[in-house]
């Protein structure tokens, strides 16, 4: 009797210890997350998770350490260079808050078709203010639990940030390169000019190789990435830097 009195206080005191460590836990989640969301709503964002696993593959595989990258502001960032990610990675950008529902039924829908076909080309329907949640808070990783968090950081940009901040940030962070992060970098790396001075096929030839940067070429193009930058200087033409 008296040891099951002790076991049952002993369970209860454990549950009640758990859900306070619980609440603790998920406060200071809230309180840090909302807290550097609000601090790079104004501050550069010095490093991202990428950059440092980048970092440490190239020490791993015995290269010499690459970091390029430097912060330029909106204003020191050319219209052909904003109007190109938008026009390869989110056309409704400037409409969407934050997720581009269209978009990821179309996506579910192909990729549905490709599952059962047994095809492993995949379609995504990341958002710029997705991919700039991703890049800046989170760890590249596939898993319901990190897009979850996405989904979570994504809605906390919205709301504390603008569209042309969340803009400058991915334009700033966006693995360009081996070792490249941002455009600026991108355009000295290649170009050998800065960001703002970037024309409207310069700027295409960066958006076309961001998926896969560390293959693709923007002054050596494939085919492939030939016909990717011919259509996005096309599209360049559909978007602007302004909601519809």
């Amino acid at each position: 009797m008296l040891f099951a009195m002790l076991q049952g206080n002993f369970v209860k005191q454990f549950f009640k210890r758990l859900r306070l460590f619980l609440l603790k836990t998920i406060l200071w989640f809230l309180g840090l997350s909302i807290g550097f969301t609000l601090l790079y709503r104004f501050v550069p964002v010095p490093f991202t998770i990428l950059m440092v696993q980048r970092s440490v593959e190239q020490l791993i595989d015995g290269k010499e350490m690459r970091l390029n990258k430097n912060w330029v502001s909106w204003n020191e960032i050319s219209t052909p260079m904003k109007l190109a990610v938008i026009a390869s990675e989110d056309q409704q950008f400037f409409n969407h808050s934050g997720f581009d529902l269209k978009a990821i039924e179309k996506a579910t829908k192909f990729n549905e078709k490709q599952a059962k076909k047994k095809k492993k080309k995949l379609r995504g329907a990341s958002t710029i203010s997705q991919q700039t949640a991703k890049n800046v808070f989170l760890f590249p990783a596939r898993s319901w639990f990190r897009k979850g968090l996405e989904v979570y950081f994504t809605f906390l940009i919205e709301v504390f940030w603008s569209k042309e901040r969340i803009l400058e940030v991915y334009l700033n962070v966006i693995e360009t390169g081996d070792g490249i992060y941002g455009v600026d970098a991108a355009a000295q790396n290649y170009f050998g000019i800065t960001a703002k001075a970037l024309n409207r096929n310069q700027a295409a030839a960066i958006a076309a190789i961001v998926p896969n940067p560390r293959k693709w070429s923007a002054v050596r193009p494939s085919a492939y990435v030939a016909r990717r930058k011919a259509w996005i200087l096309n599209q360049m033409n559909n978007v602007s830097l302004n909601a519809e």
